[in-house]
């Protein structure tokens, strides 16, 4: 084999490992949809949103009432959320990704979480 076949090999079977994961991941996260999360915040106070995009993408366009926490951060500020741990946190981002990475980590910290799929670009586009 030459170094470029074992380059693509390895990067292969990284990809294939990571969507693997991902996959695992979303099989254990609740996942709604913009519709379902309209629904949820008319009809009970028990959910909170949280923002987990950059400062930037927060500052252009944020859903209103969410609470903001970067995806980078999440680790060292999940004690900012303790006070929703009797609610459910629906986490979501531009397109639902990195959300469901920040939803999986609140988690495996015993936060009720879930994950807005499709984010920003769903919400916008589901306008009720």
């Amino acid at each position: 084999m030459t170094i470029f076949q074992v380059f693509l090999l390895i990067s292969s079977i990284l990809v294939i490992f990571i969507a693997i994961q991902r996959i695992k991941l979303s099989l254990n996260i609740k996942t709604y949809d913009a519709f379902e999360v309209k629904d949820k915040i008319k009809a009970s106070l028990s959910v909170v949103l949280l923002d987990v995009r950059t400062i930037a993408e927060h500052n252009r366009q944020a859903i209103k009432g969410s609470i903001h926490i970067p995806l980078q951060e999440i680790d060292k500020r999940t004690a900012e959320l303790n006070k929703f741990k009797n609610k459910e946190i629906i986490c979501y981002c531009q397109s639902g990704s990195r959300s469901l990475i920040a939803a999986g980590k609140l988690k495996k910290r015993g936060f009720n979480s879930a994950n807005l799929k499709g984010g920003m670009t769903s919400w916008n586009l589901n306008k009720t």
